[in-house]
């Protein structure tokens, strides 16, 4: 399965009716493996800044979650594993895997709860699969 297949028919799903806004699956270096139309060009210091609140938890809190030039506010995650943000009526969730951070980015009327759902059950069979 391509990579791009795992954003648009995994992170791209219906869950009871709602989808991500957009997503992505981004490799630990800042690389682009796949992604949805609409998803945010982000800069390289913003994947750095996720990846050192993974290797050290908390650091992103102070400052928030920038992706594309867009802050959300860091809410309780898991430390080392996922980053959660909000913004508004909408917010982020990033996974981490062995190789790469599946990241899934969502609004109203979807829930913080499905796009976590989405998004980590992907990470956590990419893991499952040495990814």
């Amino acid at each position: 399965m391509s990579w791009q297949a795992y954003v648009d028919d995994h992170l791209l799903c219906d869950i009871e009716g709602q989808h991500l806004t957009s997503a992505a699956i981004v490799g630990h270096d800042g690389s682009v493996w796949a992604q949805s139309e609409g998803f945010p060009a982000f800069k390289p210091e913003e994947i750095t800044a996720i990846m050192k609140d993974f290797d050290e938890p908390g650091t992103l809190a102070p400052t928030g979650l920038f992706l594309g030039g867009t802050k959300y506010m860091v809410i309780q995650g898991e430390p080392g594993v996922v980053i959660r943000g909000k913004k508004g009526t909408g917010g982020v969730t990033v996974k981490k895997t062995g190789m790469c951070l599946i990241i899934g980015i969502y609004d109203e009327p979807m829930t913080p709860g499905q796009c976590n759902m989405v998004v980590e059950r992907l990470g956590d069979y990419l893991i499952e699969q040495g990814f």
